[in-house]
């Protein structure tokens, strides 16, 4: 678990923070913070670390601090960062990065293709135990053998001069640029910090437009503007990000003026929208990723047989928990690749709702009323509303429809993907969110046997899904590439192991005093042209 750092400096704050909690608005809290921009982060950084970071939340955090050669832009296509330009070979395996020149880390040592190839290393290094990292660089040369510390080096990396990087893969892939937008190839400085989890704001050194400036565990993360950064000073003098779980409390310092940006919880928007002083701080965001409900054949013996699969799909009635459950905020999900990535089928067809089928085919492979059924565990993570009310009515339609009893767990983030990394969890909600705009992204690395299929956490496995995708993974006709992956869909879609239920629409209040924030279907973009103007 992350360690608690002690930072005297921000004894004062951290107390005021735990005040802010109990009581209402204060003005010392917003005291000398006119160019401040403060929005909460629902939970506790997961790492401070690049290389180890997995999740959404965490990653919003360290686009800040970090950078890699290339990134996503407001139109959302990949395009440069810290690399120039690229070319890419004729057989489109090798490319070359040409890097931008005069670029500067926070500690002033200057960025070079080295830096890169080091930050690479280190990230796939077998001491740092990277969750991901190993699965992002899968397709460079040599990457595997350095994993397996049968290398020295990433042979497919190599350094031709301070400002220029060659990068070669095992076979050409349409979505490898998509993929490097990923935090586990941002760059740090040669030699800064070795095969170690970074523990410390001290070691979090990067090139982007903020500064890691202080960190107290469960209270407040402080960023600085890097007045020096390659793309432009930032036009806000410091970034906080106060540590708030409860949402109630989170709604109520926006309501104050304590907060400038929150995440809406569904059950909150009627009475916003009843607000006049409120109602048009309001803004919605489509996102490119997918609720779902896992069922893991490799933790629960039932979910072997696909007709269980498929009874516990057809017994879920997606639509009234969209539409009612959730207000009819997101979109039903009736596919796996969600809107806004390549290959999304608005006419993809899942199992239908219906539970006198359901509680047929359940009868067929056994367990008639769901008796014999041996106990079963719904996991979801915990302080996030919308998952929890979600999370029951799945378990209430089940005990209703198929007489299946099913116990609720909540799990603190951290700990719940440090399970599911486990292959632990039998039955779970979550979702999935885009790492780049490409269906490889939600089928092959989700869904393909594992470990081909690096996120396939549930142990599901079809010879004839598994076939396809590879085959879709390196095909260059687009057409024909995306016509293998919904053969590979509608596999998964009929077999049940993961559920689709919605297709995330976030809802966000934003004070009327931020200006410039720069959206995608990932998320807000790093900051550096947001300004406040009251």
């Amino acid at each position: 678990m992350l360690r608690r750092l002690l930072l005297p400096t921000l004894a004062a704050v951290a107390l005021g923070l735990l005040a802010g909690c109990q009581g209402g608005f204060s003005e010392r809290a917003s005291a000398g913070k006119e160019n401040t921009f403060r929005y909460p982060i629902v939970t506790n950084p997961t790492t401070l670390d690049p290389g180890m970071v997995r999740d959404g939340d965490t990653i919003d955090l360290l686009q800040q601090m970090f950078e890699g050669l290339v990134a996503w832009g407001t139109d959302n296509r990949v395009v440069g960062q810290l690399a120039e330009r690229w070319e890419v070979s004729d057989d489109g395996m090798t490319f070359t990065f040409f890097l931008r020149k005069g670029v500067k880390f926070h500690n002033g040592a200057p960025f070079t293709a080295h830096d890169v190839k080091w930050s690479w290393e280190r990230a796939c290094h077998p001491e740092l135990g990277s969750p991901t990292a190993g699965q992002y660089m899968a397709e460079i040369v040599g990457s595997k053998e350095y994993v397996d510390g049968k290398a020295d080096s990433i042979s497919g990396v190599q350094v031709v001069d301070d400002h220029t990087l060659t990068v070669q893969i095992d076979k050409p892939r349409p979505y490898i640029l998509g993929k490097m937008t990923y935090a586990a190839f941002f760059v740090l400085p040669k030699d800064s910090v070795g095969p170690v989890e970074i523990r410390d704001v001290k070691d979090m050194v990067g090139t982007g437009p903020f500064k890691a400036e202080s960190f107290v565990p469960e209270q407040l993360f402080v960023m600085t503007a890097n007045k020096d950064y390659h793309g432009g000073a930032p036009k806000v003098d410091k970034i906080e990000r106060p540590v708030i779980k409860d949402p109630a409390t989170r709604f109520n310092k926006y309501k104050s003026g304590e907060v400038d940006l929150v995440m809406l919880e569904r059950q909150d928007l009627a009475a916003v929208l009843a607000d006049p002083k409120i109602k048009d701080h309001v803004h919605y965001f489509d996102r490119a990723a997918t609720w779902y409900v896992g069922l893991a054949p490799i933790k629960y013996e039932p979910f072997k047989d696909v007709r269980v699969r498929q009874a516990f799909h057809m017994a879920i009635d997606r639509e009234q928990i969209v539409n009612e459950v959730l207000g009819g905020v997101n979109t039903l999900a009736n596919s796996i690749v969600p809107k806004g990535v390549l290959g999304y089928r608005p006419d993809a067809k899942p199992l239908p709702y219906d539970p006198k089928k359901a509680a047929e085919l359940l009868a067929a492979a056994g367990y008639p009323g769901g008796q014999g059924m041996p106990p079963l565990e719904l996991t979801y993570r915990e302080d996030r509303p919308d998952v929890r009310v979600v999370a029951e009515a799945v378990a209430t339609q089940l005990q209703k429809n198929l007489g299946v009893k099913i116990t609720q767990r909540t799990m603190e983030w951290r700990a719940y993907l440090e399970r599911q990394d486990s292959f632990d969890l039998q039955f779970f909600h979550m979702r999935w969110g885009a790492d780049y705009l490409d269906p490889e992204n939600f089928l092959s690395f989700m869904l393909a046997t594992h470990p081909y299929g690096p996120e396939n956490k549930m142990g599901y496995s079809n010879p004839q899904f598994d076939a396809l995708v590879k085959e879709a993974d390196v095909e260059q006709n687009e057409a024909k590439r995306l016509a293998l992956y919904a053969q590979a869909e509608d596999i998964v879609l009929n077999e049940g192991p993961w559920i689709p239920i919605y297709f995330q629409r976030d809802i966000e209040l934003i004070q009327p005093k931020v200006k410039g924030l720069r959206v995608s279907l990932f998320g807000h973009l790093p900051h550096v042209a947001v300004e406040l103007k009251p």
